[in-house]
């Protein structure tokens, strides 16, 4: 095999110019390709990110109807037994957080705005996000503290500010009446969006008074060491709690439209990857075909003198496969010297604000999931062969003795 390689090197480098050239070609569509799909998936990234640390978790932990019906009629009995369970159910469980979430009523002394309120153990909270980085006044609530931070949005519109009383009117579990006083210790503006214009937070067990759901919480946020591992650890939960009227969905099957909103915008920059690589792939037809035709005579040489077809198709190919490999190299390292040179791009002027509008940090991260870099070296592999069938059957169909007399 070393004999062949040796060979193939000598062979792609007989005329440099066209070589560079096809390398050349190869290294634009890798690294286009790669900044093109980082720019888009960056941006989801963090959006699901947010997602996922500030609302549904990487996965949680559900009564089996709350998903059709979310009503405090539907909550589950959360405590140390149960909590020990889950935890021992897969070692690679990292942290969880057990939330209450319901519709209330939220006013001020002359108007009322719906709302949605969330109880939350805020230190359990601060393992999931960095949720008191964006308290812009005042501070968190803590445990057993009848108090609550608002959303900037419902804020604003009820004109209330930290140290002024809010009132929350709804409905409890079965149907009891819950309402009460609350001081505002804390106004965030909150990086999901919705939330950001309805969301009122205090401490998990106020919240279960308030709602008369004492020991019930609605969903068990959990994430596991790695997000990679969501789907693994979300199975060895459903085997665990196969008995419990309770359900395990991960964050895609929570989220599904963010997921289809995501696919619809990354087939955009699919096709024109597409494209680009149909245009290579041309060119890089062109430089085998030369690199084939004109080097008949010496085929003919080689297989006069005894050499076998399938060997001379082995050296061509490992000629097809290291320019190929040449070229994906270098475009995936200037791809990710690119990337790490603009990461991340900072929005400024109209832009900035109208991304800033929609709850978002005026920024463009990069993304530098794997799968997008061994991705290229894939597709940049199946032209290679695709191309390679030219001399493929060439040399199968090949007559020495047409050869001899070129």
């Amino acid at each position: 095999m070393r004999i062949y390689i040796k060979l193939a090197w000598r062979n792609i480098w007989r005329n440099k110019r066209r070589t560079i050239i096809t390398v050349s070609a190869i290294i634009f569509a890798v690294m286009i390709a790669i900044i093109m799909q980082s720019v888009n998936r960056g941006s989801y990234e963090v959006m699901i990110d947010r997602i996922v640390s500030f609302n549904t978790g990487y996965i949680q932990v559900q009564d089996f109807r709350y998903d059709e019906e979310s009503s405090l009629d539907n909550s589950f009995w959360y405590d140390e037994e149960l909590r020990n369970r889950i935890m021992n159910a897969d070692s690679r469980i990292e942290r969880m957080a057990p939330r209450i979430e319901t519709f209330m009523l939220a006013a001020n002394h002359m108007s009322t705005r719906g709302s949605v309120v969330f109880g939350k153990n805020p230190q359990k909270e601060k393992q999931f996000n960095d949720i008191e980085n964006y308290l812009t006044e005042g501070r968190l609530f803590e445990m057993n503290e009848q108090a609550v931070v608002l959303a900037r949005g419902l804020a604003e519109r009820l004109q209330l500010g930290v140290a002024d009383t809010l009132v929350l009117i709804g409905q409890g579990r079965f149907g009891m009446s819950a309402s009460g006083l609350f001081e505002i210790v804390g106004i965030m503006d909150h990086p999901v969006r919705q939330l950001n214009n309805n969301g009122v937070f205090m401490a998990l067990d106020t919240a279960q008074y308030l709602l008369s759901a004492e020991g019930f919480i609605t969903g068990l946020m959990i994430a596991p060491q790695h997000e990679r591992q969501t789907n693994s650890v979300a199975s060895s939960l459903k085997n665990e709690l196969d008995n419990e009227e309770l359900a395990v969905y991960t964050w895609p099957e929570l989220i599904p439209e963010i997921l289809e909103l995501m696919e619809m915008d990354l087939a955009t920059p699919r096709l024109l990857t597409f494209v680009l690589y149909v245009v290579i792939g041309f060119g890089f037809l062109g430089t085998i075909l030369t690199m084939t035709l004109e080097r008949m005579r010496e085929f003919g040489v080689l297989l006069s003198v005894g050499m076998q077809r399938f060997k001379l198709s082995m050296v061509l190919f490992i000629e097809t496969i290291l320019i190929s490999i040449i070229g994906v190299m270098i475009g995936i390292f200037i791809a990710w010297l690119i990337l790490v040179m603009i990461d991340p791009i900072n929005l400024s002027g109209e832009a900035a604000q109208a991304v800033m509008d929609m709850g978002y940090d005026p920024i463009i991260p990069m993304s530098f999931a794997p799968d997008q870099f061994y991705r290229q070296g894939l597709f940049v592999f199946l032209v290679a062969v695709a191309v390679f069938m030219f001399p493929l059957v060439k040399i199968s169909r090949f007559n020495i003795l047409d050869a001899a007399r070129s």
